[in-house]
């Protein structure tokens, strides 16, 4: 087969697997088996070995696949990362979001870009990488709920580290445009939880009201917000230059006149440092711990203030000397190197020791919204990629 022949049928097979994986509704949240057992049977086919973790209902799992090098050298090994979840879907689509739909050199679908279309590529690629005399390992790390703040992605990292698999170059496939992103800000996300006392509205001094307690809570993180302001670190490569904190939603009460009982109120942060993210925790379990809650205990000693952490995605740090990212511009070309403000995987990968950098097709600016699209440009845009990795892991 012809080199040109060979790159046909190569894309022609990336959109399959791509139309294959959109028709799978892996929606954050839930089963994804189906989905990873499609990717699993395409990687053992080829020879690779795998393994899975799962979490605690065995509904929702990762899949780790290596393909071993035919001959050892000192090159790292290569890690493909990519999640398979993807974002709910509203009704305002103009096609049907779990059918992949090509129109005028875009292919649409829920997680086309986000990021379906970068595991599409390292699945149709993979043929290709075991047919060759590779001379590194070449994984791939596919993972479940990166999109309700990384839930799946630390319990792959631990099994990785009992494996003793922490060395390696890592490549995050969010997308990017095919451009290098070597740093992004943390994502902790919370739900704190209000539990008082209901009664009748006209006698508020006989109940404890939740959602007035709730309003105090936010009012102290408001004023923490203003102090992270304040705290911003000096040439911060980040736009806002500072830890950001903002409210998501607070839902409680069923009437005027009738005391809330219940409240919850969702928030996150944004922290540029980690040292932000201890401090605020510190301050509001503090307050809710020795302020609040005793006041609500003094009239209902059954009252309860509870902070849920729904997933503390830890940032991505800029390394000058990342070993991940000039491995990439080596075969780009394409020195720049950008910060976003949207969270990944990255920074899980590198606490472990794994060089690593985020660059993946499609942009950002379609990923969550209806229509979502990735170009098919980008989707060969990556696959040149991947041929360079293979070029440059091959024995001569």
């Amino acid at each position: 087969m012809s080199t040109e022949n060979n790159s046909n049928h190569i894309f022609e097979n990336s959109i399959k697997i791509l139309t294959d994986l959109i028709a799978f509704k892996t929606i954050s949240g839930e089963d994804n088996n189906a989905l990873i057992n499609y990717c699993d049977d395409i990687l053992k086919k080829i020879g690779a070995t795998s393994f899975k973790t799962f979490d605690d209902e065995k509904k929702r799992v990762n899949l780790f696949g290596t393909l071993k090098s035919k001959k050892k050298s000192t090159k790292k090994p290569i890690i493909f990362s990519g999640h398979t979840d993807v974002v709910p879907v509203s009704k305002n689509w103009t096609t049907d979001p779990f059918v992949a739909t090509i129109k005028k050199d875009k292919i649409y679908g829920r997680g086309t870009c986000d990021m379906k279309g970068f595991i599409a590529c390292t699945l149709a690629y993979a043929p290709i990488f075991s047919n060759t005399n590779m001379d590194r390992d070449i994984h791939f790390s596919y993972t479940f709920d990166e999109e309700t703040a990384c839930q799946g992605a630390p319990i792959l990292i631990n099994e990785l580290q009992k494996r003793n698999i922490n060395s390696g170059i890592c490549i995050v496939g969010e997308p990017t445009n095919m451009k290098i992103v070597d740093a992004h800000k943390g994502c902790y996300e919370y739900t704190t939880y209000f539990e008082g006392l209901a009664g009748h509205g006209s006698k508020p001094d006989k109940g404890v009201n939740a959602v007035e307690f709730a309003s105090r809570y936010i009012n102290k993180l408001m004023e923490l917000r203003e102090t992270l302001k304040l705290n911003a670190p000096e040439d911060c490569i980040f736009d806002p230059p500072y830890t950001t904190l903002q409210i998501g939603g607070i839902k409680g009460g069923i009437a005027r006149n009738v005391i809330a009982d219940k409240c919850r109120v969702d928030w996150e942060l944004r922290p540029v440092i980690k040292k932000d993210g201890d401090f605020v925790n510190k301050e509001m379990d503090e307050f809710a711990n020795r302020k609040l809650l005793p006041e609500m205990k003094k009239v209902f000693p059954e009252s309860v203030i509870k902070k849920e952490i729904i997933g503390e995605i830890i940032g991505f740090d800029r390394d000058v000397n990342s070993e991940a990212c000039e491995f990439i511009s080596n075969l780009t070309g394409d020195n720049s190197k950008e910060v976003v403000s949207f969270g990944t995987e990255a920074g899980l990968f590198q606490e472990i020791g794994i060089s690593t950098v985020v660059c993946g097709p499609g942009s950002i600016e379609q990923a969550h919204k209806v229509d979502e699209f990735i170009s098919l440009e980008q989707i060969k845009k990556c696959l040149s990629l991947l041929e360079g990795i293979k070029n440059n892991s091959s024995i001569n």
